[in-house]
């Protein structure tokens, strides 16, 4: 599943389309997550793309009229085109601009989504609830050590509340608890505020590291130009069962929490 670099990249990836006018809109199948509005085919013609933003996993493509609300679910790809490339199979939502580019949203699981969040869409219900974005002033060992104190679950489950702190998908969750030596099934309300300090640092640290790599290229992500991220050149603990620790040379173990695979390394991170 993308994670917030690898949505971020795809919003950067995006930009040249900012300023240019829709020229037509094209729904192959509106079955996604939630159904693809049908009024987007007529709402959305001769308007200017005004701005291209990020909130959490969402991109956010503000018109005219209103914002977009785009997110890439499981396997979701978006791809910036010529409108006249053929589309392919999974190819679920074309937004044609005048200046002949296509953005292109391809998604073999169908859990992505494409809504309509009007002129106000920080009031949408998918965006209302959300905690700090990471890589801001906002989020940080003040704000993490507060909001702890009253958690009892893992640590790692806990990161990864987005009504906590946006955009912590498992891949990162893993990776900034390694480099903060915090194991992941440490309870959250155990902290120290110097845990909680080392933690934002990694955290942010990481998610700095995998946007300059480009993001991580598992499975179905690319960026809109299908270039490939390579920040999963670098796991110290992702997807590397039994393998040796880089630091200690200790095996890397795997268990499962809240139903997502967890790696750590018991010597590095110990409990």
């Amino acid at each position: 599943m993308p994670e917030l670099p690898e949505v971020e990249i795809t919003r950067q990836g995006l930009l040249p389309l900012v300023n240019q006018t829709v020229k037509a809109v094209v729904i192959r199948n509106a079955s996604m997550r939630w159904p693809i509005p049908d009024h987007l085919t007529h709402s959305l013609n001769n308007q200017q793309l005004l701005g291209l933003t990020r909130r959490a996993k969402y991109i956010l493509a503000k018109f005219e009229s209103g914002t977009l609300l785009i997110h890439l679910g499981m396997s979701g790809h978006i791809s910036l085109l010529d409108r006249n490339y053929p589309p392919e199979k999974h190819d679920h939502f074309d937004i044609q601009f005048n200046n002949g580019y296509v953005f292109r949203l391809n998604d073999p699981r169908r859990f992505g989504a494409v809504l309509w969040a009007g002129i106000k869409p920080e009031q949408h219900v998918l965006l209302s609830t959300l905690g700090p974005e990471p890589l801001e002033a906002s989020f940080n060992a003040r704000y993490l050590h507060q909001q702890m104190q009253s958690r009892q679950a893992a640590i790692k489950n806990t990161i990864m509340d987005a009504h906590l702190v946006v955009g912590i998908g498992n891949i990162y969750a893993n990776e900034s608890l390694f480099r903060a030596r915090i194991h992941p099934e440490y309870p959250a309300n155990k902290l120290t505020f110097m845990q909680c300090e080392k933690l934002v640092v990694e955290i942010k640290t990481t998610l700095e590291d995998a946007l300059k790599a480009g993001g991580s290229s598992l499975r179905d992500f690319a960026a809109v130009n299908g270039q490939s991220g390579y920040f999963q050149q670098s796991y110290f603990v992702y997807g590397r069962t039994n393998q040796p620790c880089k630091i200690c040379g200790n095996s890397i173990k795997n268990i499962k929490l809240a139903q997502r695979s967890t790696f750590y390394c018991q010597h590095c991170q110990q409990l």
